[in-house]
Parts: structure tokens; sequence; C-alpha cells
């Protein structure tokens, strides 16, 4: 009994000295990095003075965000390589930074060798006015609120449901979905996901039966309004969108509501809910 308690405190011994060399190794490479170059916070840049995102807002901003393992995360003005680093070490996410400064690229692809992520992860020298970043499912920046309206029309024109994430800044009259306010910050986080563009007129008709009314969505960024039209039509109680995620509440001639659900693709609405008891499903297409 006592030999097998002596070999499993040398097992644990043995494991706890691995691990420790590890993180040793990982402190040795990075410090190896900033003998190299040493970035200053507050340091100049071509847009903005670089200021590090502190580590608690990082993840607090890819929580939110909900990355996960099939997410492909592109970091705007990634300096030190922190946020990309972040979503492929903590959250399994392949990524990318993109930055302007040589430096810093050198510093951060240093930081992702110490850390193992090469597979991982690709810190890139690039002006982020002039490179297509349209294939991410997940942005981050922390820019001023000038260049964040400057590439809000880009980030409009990405996938519907892509999510974007900003230290501190906002875009203009693009309310967030979500505020990002971790314990201890000084600094706040914005979320936004980009909404399917739905405004116009709608024609609407019930899978398997005759029923057809349509529907006018006014529209205002994620913000949407709906109003039907036709005989017969439902009236809309309401109406929500988020990302490509669309639902419509709809009140019938007994003044019974009802919700429906479903996802905008491009030009088409498919809908999906109950009614007395059975369910119905509406296709929509713009006219």
């Amino acid at each position: 009994m006592l030999r097998a308690f002596r070999s499993l405190t040398a097992l644990l011994t043995v494991i706890s000295l691995l691990f420790a060399s590890g993180a040793w190794a990982d402190a040795a490479q990075r410090e190896q990095c900033e003998r190299e170059f040493s970035p200053r916070s507050g340091q100049a840049g071509k847009d903005v003075i670089w200021v590090p995102t502190q580590e608690d807002l990082v993840m607090a901003m890819l929580k939110a965000a909900k990355v996960a393992a099939d997410d492909y995360v592109v970091d705007l003005g990634s300096g030190d390589g922190r946020i990309p680093i972040a979503a492929a070490k903590h959250f399994g996410a392949r990524a990318m930074g993109l930055e302007y400064n040589p430096q810093m690229v050198k510093l951060a692809q240093c930081y992702v060798r110490a850390e193992g992520l090469e597979d991982k992860v690709t810190i890139k020298e690039a002006d982020i006015f002039e490179t297509d970043f349209s294939d991410a499912t997940v942005v981050t920046m922390y820019l001023l609120s000038d260049l964040n309206m400057k590439l809000r029309p880009r980030i409009l024109k990405m996938k519907p449901g892509t999510r974007v994430v900003s230290n501190s800044f906002k875009m203009g009259d693009w309310s967030p979905d979500e505020h990002i306010d971790p314990e201890g910050s000084y600094s706040r986080g914005y979320l936004w996901i980009v909404p399917a563009d739905v405004k116009g007129k709608w024609t609407f008709r019930e899978e398997g039966g005759e029923r057809t009314f349509e529907v006018t969505f006014e529209q205002e960024f994620q913000e949407i309004k709906a109003s039907a039209s036709g005989n017969g039509a439902p009236s809309v109680q309401d109406a929500t969108l988020r990302g490509a995620d669309i639902q419509l509440t709809l009140v019938d001639a007994n003044n019974a509501p009802r919700t429906f659900k479903g996802q905008v693709e491009d030009d088409r609405i498919r809908l999906t809910g109950r009614v007395d008891g059975k369910p119905v499903t509406y296709v929509g297409q713009r006219r």
C-alpha cells in the first residue's frame, strides 16, 4: 500500500513538473518575442493608437458572440494578437488577425507560435479597409466610431447572423443587440448581429393550402415592422428579426394570436407555427 502511494506521488510529481515546464516554455518563448519588439500602450498606429483590450473583456466579447469551434473569427486591427489567440485557445475557433504595423504582426505571430496555435491562427499584415473579411462568422474590433462607420456598409452586407463585437465604440444609429459589461472592467463592449434584409412587399402562401396574403415590412437595421393585407389576411401583432431568424405573431379573425417562426433566405421566408393544434407553414416570396 505504501509502495503504491509512493508510486502515485511520484507520478503526480512528474506530471506537475511537465505542466510547469510547459508553462515555463510558453513564458520563455513569449519573453523572447518581446525582446525583439515590446509594444507600448498608446503608441501611434495608422488609424488609431494601440491600446490592448483587457483580458476579461476579450473573454466577455467572445462569449457574448457565442464563439465556437466551427467559427471563423477575424479581428480588425489585431495588435498583439490576443483576440485571435483567445478565440482559438479557449473556444477552438479558427481565427485571423489583420494588422497594419509589421512589428506588431511579427510579435503576434511569435505569440501564436509560443502558444502552439499555428494550425488555427493566422496573423496577416494588411489594411483592414482594403482586405476582404466577408467569410468571417465573427468580427471583432477596437477602433474609433468613425472607422466603425466606414466599415459598417461592408459589415451589413455580410451573411445574416454574423456576429460583430466592438470594444468601447459603437456604429452610429445601428443600436447594438447587446451591451457587454464584465465585472471589474473599465471598458464596455457591444454586440451586433448582422440582420437579414426583409424590407419590401412579400406574398405568403399556405403550404398545402389555399390561403394567401401580403406582408409589407419596414426595416431599420434589426428593427422591423410588418403589416398584412389581402382578403381574410391576419393582422400582425408583433415582428422580430435576429440575424436570419424571423418571428411573426399573427392574429386571425377571432382575435387568436399565433406565433410563427422561420428563416430568411435571400428573397424567401419560410414560417412554421400551429393553428388549432395542427402544424401550418407559410412560404413568403419577395415581390
